[in-house]
């Protein structure tokens, strides 16, 4: 029996595009200052002088320079999440890999937390641009530390079994947890507040300055990931298929551990840990159309941005005036959706693999 026809991949990402559009008109509008779509247009107008009506400064204020970068940084954010956990799965070859289960989140929030409870320390980081490059850095670094333990422990004859690699990943986000709660226990009072905060993961920090910061990293790591998306492909065949096809694995793990790091590592340095949106954003895509990673790329995307806009409008909104930490809420979310996931993945008795 034919099945019926299926959206084509222009069809998708058109309908995610008006999405995304959609997704930050509504997030700019809703929250504790109303703004309308004449205000919006007004403001915008003003900004290149062309406004022919007064101008209410303090919504214009609040529109500028605490909305739109907000809106901004979360697209970028969940871009980078969604994307680095599309390119997981396809490295472990399993579709319930996301970037904080293998301690990639938890690393760059260690190296993140040394730069917050060490950075006074030393006299040139008192310099705030240079404070402000040394947080991605180090998250970066620690990020790559723990991913690159994760994969290597996991890879056992060039194979990684899901148990082997949950388990590690256990053990691994519990080591740096462990680092980043000793740095909160050793931290004065305000350090030891913003390493609390910023693991709840939050936009509340939000400014051009950090969404520039990400959205440099999410661009050179996306084109760069979309490099390697034909032989991610390759490798969901097996790592000898893939070498019989003139893949150089080797290479390819170390350049996709590199390219996601980054991407997981900058994001989460300017916005604390947020778990889940890579596993669950590649999952929905899958499900949709197809498990081509040129696909999923450009895919997550833009799903995962639209998808991170708007669990920032509810945690804005639910307890408002008060604020939700949108890691809590992404992971009450996130985490039944893994359960599912990896309850249906043991009865299929599939060893890993993708569904197409």
């Amino acid at each position: 029996m034919k099945k019926g026809k299926s959206l084509s991949f222009a069809t998708i990402y058109l309908l995610l595009t008006i999405l995304l559009i959609g997704s930050v008109l509504l997030a700019i509008r809703v929250g504790a200052v109303s703004i309308g779509f004449g205000d919006m247009r007004a403001y915008l107008w003003d900004v290149f002088g062309l406004a022919h009506k007064p101008i209410d400064t303090v919504t214009r204020g609040v529109f500028l320079q605490i909305r739109v970068p907000r809106i901004l940084l979360c697209a970028v954010v969940g871009a980078s999440l969604s994307v680095s956990g599309a390119l997981m799965q396809a490295l472990f070859r399993n579709p319930i890999v996301e970037p904080g289960l293998v301690g990639t989140s938890s690393g760059a929030a260690l190296g993140a937390a040394l730069v917050f409870v060490f950075g006074s320390q030393f006299h040139s980081l008192n310099n705030t641009t240079i404070a402000t490059v040394m947080l991605p850095v180090c998250a970066f670094a620690g990020g790559l530390c723990t991913t690159l333990i994760a994969y290597n422990l996991a890879s056992v004859r060039g194979k990684i079994t899901v148990a082997t690699m949950i388990l590690i990943g256990v053990a691994v986000n519990a080591l740096a947890s462990g680092g980043t709660g000793f740095l909160s226990y050793i931290a004065r009072d305000p350090q030891a507040r913003s390493i609390t905060f910023w693991s709840l993961g939050t936009f509340t920090g939000a400014d051009w300055t950090s969404f520039f910061i990400v959205f440099g990293s999410a661009i050179v790591s996306i084109l760069w990931a979309l490099f390697y998306a034909k032989g991610l492909n390759a490798l969901l065949l097996g790592e000898s298929e893939a070498q019989a096809l003139g893949v150089n694995t080797d290479r390819l793990k170390r350049r996709v551990i590199i390219v996601n790091t980054l991407m997981v590592a900058v994001a989460t340095s300017m916005v604390g840990v947020i778990g889940f949106v890579g596993l669950v954003v590649p999952h929905v895509l899958r499900m949709v159309k197809s498990a081509d990673n040129r696909y999923l790329i450009i895919g997550c995307s833009l799903l995962g941005a639209s998808m991170m806009i708007l669990a920032d409008v509810v945690a804005r909104t639910i307890i408002a005036p008060a604020e939700l930490p949108i890691g809590i809420l992404t992971a009450l979310v996130g985490a039944p959706v893994f359960i599912t996931m990896l309850i249906r993945q043991a009865k299929s008795n599939t060893g890993g693999g993708f569904y197409a």
